[in-house]
């Protein structure tokens, strides 16, 4: 991350600036940056993500006197999660927000936070995920040429939508053809339950739900909203069989050759900007299904215990301690009891 290689050519700056919206060009500050820092996320530009990464982004140039200069890239503007995720490890792209059922794909263990049915309530989330769990998770991340800022971000608990089958008991999942992430907790949690999941990028999802490739899809509210998925499903089953996070990662090798003070500045106002976001995502809850009720997604509430015992009967949880290892899993256990 030399000085000089962080200055882009005419060439690359014209590149990035039509992939970005004018408004953050017009917005730098007219000298030049030292370090000019790429941060790429999946999400919508209207997604709580976005917003609150960008206004990190801004605190860090004012805080660093303009010395860091980073570009946000929402809507996977450089690619799809999966190669963002290859971006980051190689130091592509210096940051990237990214929901740790896909991490997964690279740290086995991240997706352990997404277990089915492992947390209740937010109480149980931020417990595990700001504690020794958390920390266990971010220390396996660490041991890669990426590591994860201190705060999880919030993507909410996850909901079941359908095209045409409505989904209210666990038998109704029976063949049920839905797109998860290529995330292999999620997969193995909905053939447990009979379904038969698709693993599709995000990116691809709309049209595949359009072409009806699939019937349904499992997200979390704020992103069937600024997805706008609601156009094409007519119903979302409260299922919440999971919770998930959007870690943001850097890339290490590229981020320690910032000088400390500069590194210390990033973190605090990345991480203060999980906080913001967090708080985003509970409000939305109170509001999400009516403004999505009133674009015509129906919402059938469902008993979720109901889902949460077919589980049990299978080896889903004790198939993933045995991947997970004992000492993962019983720090989870402390906060969520008992699983399987």
């Amino acid at each position: 991350m030399s000085r000089s290689l962080l200055r882009p050519t005419r060439r690359t700056f014209l590149a990035g600036a039509a992939a970005f919206p004018l408004v953050n060009v017009l917005s730098r500050p007219a000298h030049a940056a030292e370090f000019r820092l790429k941060y790429a996320t999946g999400q919508a530009i209207t997604h709580p993500v976005n917003i609150r990464a960008q206004e990190a982004i801004d605190r860090i140039r004012e805080a660093t006197g303009g010395r860091v200069d980073i570009r946000l890239f929402p809507a996977n503007q450089l690619g799809s999660d999966t190669d963002l995720l290859a971006q980051v490890r190689s130091g592509a792209v210096e940051f990237f927000n990214v929901s740790s059922l896909i991490l997964a794909t690279f740290v086995p263990l991240s997706g352990m936070t997404s277990l089915g049915f492992a947390f209740k309530d937010y109480d149980q989330v931020w417990g595990a995920m700001d504690g020794a769990f958390g920390d266990y998770i971010r220390a396996e991340i660490a041991r890669r040429p990426i590591f994860a800022m201190d705060k999880i971000w919030d993507n909410g608990f996850r909901q079941v939508t359908s095209s045409g089958r409505e989904i209210r008991t666990p038998e109704d999942l029976d063949g049920f053809r839905l797109r998860v992430p290529p995330a292999p907790a999620l997969t193995s949690l909905f053939k447990s339950l009979g379904a038969g999941p698709s693993p599709i990028n995000f990116n691809e999802l709309y049209t595949a739900l359009q072409t009806h490739v699939v019937e349904g899809q499992e997200n979390p509210l704020a992103i069937i909203q600024t997805g706008r998925l609601y156009e094409v499903q007519k119903s979302c089953s409260l299922t919440g069989h999971v919770w998930d996070g959007y870690w943001v990662l850097a890339n290490k090798r590229l981020f320690e050759m910032l000088p400390e003070d500069l590194r210390e500045i990033v973190r605090t106002e990345i991480d203060r900007s999980a906080i913001d976001q967090r708080a985003d995502i509970a409000t939305l809850s109170h509001t999400l299904r009516a403004d999505l009720g009133s674009k015509g997604l129906a919402f059938i509430d469902v008993d979720q215990e109901a889902f949460r015992a077919a589980l049990g009967k299978t080896d889903f949880y004790a198939t993933w301690r045995a991947k997970y290892g004992d000492a993962a899993w019983e720090l989870l256990e402390q906060v969520s009891g008992k699983l399987g």
